[in-house]
């Protein structure tokens, strides 16, 4: 009996690394370059992939990040739910690769943390996009409400150019009205 059971969970556990991890996607790549001080300040959501730590929020999702004293940042998503309050969570993002400042770790909840990888950032700090290796997520992010849509479906084309599916996007409603406090 335990002859079978052993090469049993082996074979199980290696089905479920093939398919854990796409064997045709590249690895991950990330910005050359994040300069943390202009990275900081309020960020739009602009669109997502579905979570279940944002599946209360209907509307309106913010980040803002800001430098801490001990260097890492201080991380408050914001967003207004179905029946029009506010929620909001508290983290803390730290980096982990400090040559480009591009990867990151985030927790809101210790000891468990995120991978929080920069793939995309506009020129000007206007846009960034964020994902993790695995490709399970991925958040456009802007410093304003909205943004160009020539500028959004350039950003697509690159996000699908990193091996993730855009048709799992979600566009976040954002209205200018609200300007949630952090």
């Amino acid at each position: 009996m335990r002859k079978i059971i052993i090469p049993a969970i082996v074979l199980t556990f290696a089905a479920v690394l093939a398919f854990a991890t796409p064997a045709s996607a590249p690895a991950l790549e990330t910005v050359s370059h994040v300069d943390l001080a202009r990275y900081t300040g309020r960020w739009y959501e602009i669109a997502r992939y579905p979570t279940v730590f944002e599946r209360k929020c209907d509307r309106d999702v913010t980040a803002e990040y800001s430098t801490k004293p001990d260097g890492d940042i201080r991380v408050v998503n914001s967003c207004i739910t179905k029946d029009g309050s506010i929620t909001k969570t508290e983290g803390t993002a730290v980096v982990v690769d400090k040559s480009t400042n591009a990867k990151l770790k985030v927790t809101f909840f210790w000891p468990f943390y995120g991978k929080y990888w920069i793939i995309g950032l506009g020129p000007n700090y206007e846009y960034a996009v964020v994902g993790n290796p695995d490709r399970d997520y991925l958040w456009i992010l802007s410093r304003t409400p909205t943004l160009p849509q020539p500028t959004y479906d350039q950003i697509l084309a690159n996000i699908a150019q990193h091996s993730y599916d855009v048709s799992k996007l979600v566009k976040t409603t954002q209205t200018t009205t609200t300007n949630l406090p952090q």
